[in-house]
């Protein structure tokens, strides 16, 4: 008979929600984990992963739509639709193959179903439509003294916009469309559709993006989605910022957009397809939650700095715990959360210290305050920036478009944030994360050596121009 009495039971099995899981079975918790759809959630099958292989075909394609630039030769570059999103896939399904020897490595039982929590230490799992994998355990009643909540989130609907897998695509058609659209509306400018926008744009597509807000990539600083917006828009992206799409009228195969532009006019774009990138909502629905008394404040489970909830022995993590919604914030809240189950004493989550990437063309990144957060605190503050124009590898390697911008505490030397636009920009933030978490000064920062040529050279440079010392500029 199988065993149904776990240390820990982890239902969901993203990012979040695996990595808990191994960090568990290391500390020598007897683990298990639910999951209901896929091994390793939707970052790995459908977010967070094969979204950067299709990025990565794009800037394929452009490279090679511009050979030219490089003293090179490429005759009627074409792609294959199919071939880029099978590629997508394929490595999707490489990761969640990944996920799934993870779990064996580590003694990790999967149970697979609908879970629901009956009561703190006692969970039901009810069957479910997708294929178990081999070795889960199926539907039943199972036992643990820890249950950590980790079930994701969707795409958020709007009345009126909401996707329906035709003509109005969610991410999950967008990430396996049945056909590539000639002309593309992408509601909502955050990462979501500002990387859908940039793969279809780059691949051809006529794409106009709409957001509400004053400013494209709401969470980041003004000044880099400023340089970010007139870059897409350079590259032929249509974007319509303080705006709402109003209606949605579907043809057979196209969609009339009624817009209202925030000036007091309204037009009407007609496209092939939509894609609703309005954000994502965690899945809190069907745990039984408000039964337990675990405490939801809109929509976002309430935890404390070690991922408790308000019922003991009931933890969350990740989506469902609250912004930012990223699957590097979901691993580390799983980590802190068993380490503190059991008696490490971690240190609490400082969302401060949690980069945000965004993997357009040209790639957004950033970490700790914008200068419009620093002076809301009425710090007292240094700015530094520098860019990519004066930089040699940058300048080589034709990606000379790009801008580092760092904020000082102008009395301590604390680096207060940093924000990037550019090349590679999301492989080089996490320098400052490390900056920031070791409590590094300006003159550390300073004094430390960067390799020539790289890009990295950027940051350091930043940095000497918050303090008037700048080299190349």
């Amino acid at each position: 008979m199988a065993d149904t009495s776990f240390d820990i039971i982890i239902i969901g099995s993203g990012p979040g929600g695996y990595v808990t899981a191994i960090r568990a079975a290391q500390l020598g918790f007897k683990v298990a984990v639910v999951e209901r759809s896929y091994i390793g959630g939707i970052c790995t099958n459908w977010g967070c992963i094969p979204t950067k292989a299709l990025l990565r075909s794009a800037d394929v394609f452009h490279l090679m739509t511009h050979a030219k630039d490089f003293g090179l030769s490429a005759q009627n570059v074409s792609f294959d639709p199919k071939a880029v999103i099978a590629r997508s896939r394929g490595v999707a399904k490489r990761l969640q193959d990944g996920v799934g020897f993870l779990f064996k490595k580590n003694k990790i039982q999967v149970i697979w179903g609908e879970a629901a929590i009956d009561a703190p230490g006692k969970i039901t799992v009810k069957a479910s439509k997708a294929e178990a994998p081999k070795g889960a355990l199926g539907p039943g009643a199972y036992q643990a003294k820890h249950i950590i909540i980790a079930p994701g989130a969707r795409p958020r609907a709007l009345p009126g916009l909401e996707g329906d897998g035709k003509l109005v695509w969610t991410y999950f058609e967008a990430m396996n469309p049945d056909k590539m659209p000639k002309s593309l509306l992408v509601i909502g400018s955050g990462a979501i559709g500002i990387e859908f926008a940039s793969f279809y744009r780059t691949l051809g597509a006529d794409v106009t993006v709409v957001e509400v807000l004053p400013q494209i990539l709401p969470v980041e600083d003004a000044e880099i989605q400023a340089f970010a917006r007139k870059a897409f828009e350079k590259q032929g992206m249509k974007i319509m910022s303080g705006a709402k799409v109003t209606k949605l009228d579907k043809k057979s195969d196209s969609v009339v957009a009624t817009i209202e532009d925030g000036k007091g006019g309204t037009q009407k774009v007609e496209v092939d397809r939509v894609i609703s990138a309005v954000g994502v909502v965690g899945n809190v629905e069907g745990l039984n939650l408000e039964k337990l008394g675990v405490k939801v404040d809109r929509g976002t489970i309430v935890i404390d700095g070690y991922c408790k909830t308000s019922v003991n022995g009931i933890y969350a993590i990740g989506d469902v715990a609250g912004p930012p919604m990223l699957a590097h914030k979901a691993e580390h809240e799983g980590v802190i959360c068993v380490e503190a189950i059991k008696g490490l004493k971690p240190h609490p989550m400082d969302k401060l210290m949690i980069p945000g990437c965004t993997y357009c063309s040209p790639q957004v990144a950033s970490v700790g305050l914008t200068e419009a957060k620093a002076k809301e605190q009425k710090l007292d503050i240094r700015v530094g920036r520098f860019p990519f124009l004066g930089n040699g590898k940058a300048i080589a390697l034709g990606e000379d478009q790009g801008l580092v911008k760092v904020i000082f505490d102008k009395k301590t030397g604390q680096l207060l944030g940093a924000h990037m636009v550019g090349a590679e920009v999301t492989e080089l933030i996490q320098g400052f994360v490390v900056a920031m978490n070791l409590e590094t000064t300006e003159e550390e920062l300073m004094h430390s050596i960067f390799p020539h040529p790289t890009i990295s050279e950027t940051m350091k440079e930043a940095v000497l121009d918050a303090y008037g010392r700048v080299l190349n500029m």
